[in-house]
């Protein structure tokens, strides 16, 4: 389970310096990286399902022992605001294209904590046992 906390600690990191990131460029209002009031949407969307919490807790639970029901309830939360985000970036990719790399490496990384591990079922095909993965 060092691995899973690993990948919990790695994934709060990526959202940590994602939101520094989003909050220095819209500090920063002469950029020409943005258009500010998307940038201000994408802001908001984050402090709405509580990205910043979700980080922390994520350091917090994972930090000494790997706490699964937990984990997966904070990244499914993290999830929906994401897909959000990655809807809005997509539909104003123009104005906001330099995000796209940030939201792979943490759609990714996400996605990582979903993945099922399906046991091998047995199935019969004309006397032969085959081992198959659903």
């Amino acid at each position: 389970m060092d691995f899973e906390m690993q990948k919990a600690n790695l994934l709060a990191e990526n959202i940590k310096d994602l939101i520094k990131f989003i909050y220095k460029s819209h500090q920063n209002q002469n950029s020409f990286r943005f258009n500010p009031d998307k940038l201000y949407q994408i802001k908001l969307i984050m402090e709405d399902f509580k990205f910043q919490i979700v980080a922390d807790e994520l350091v917090r639970i994972n930090q000494f022992d790997w706490n699964k029901k937990y984990t997966h309830f904070l990244v499914d939360q993290f999830q929906e605001g994401l897909t959000i985000i990655d809807e809005f970036v997509k539909n104003n990719y123009n104005d906001l294209y330099l995000l796209t790399a940030r939201l792979h490496t943490l759609n990714s990384l996400s996605r990582s904590f979903n993945r099922l591990s399906v046991p091998p079922v047995e199935c019969e095909v004309i006397g032969a046992k085959i081992n198959s993965h659903i």
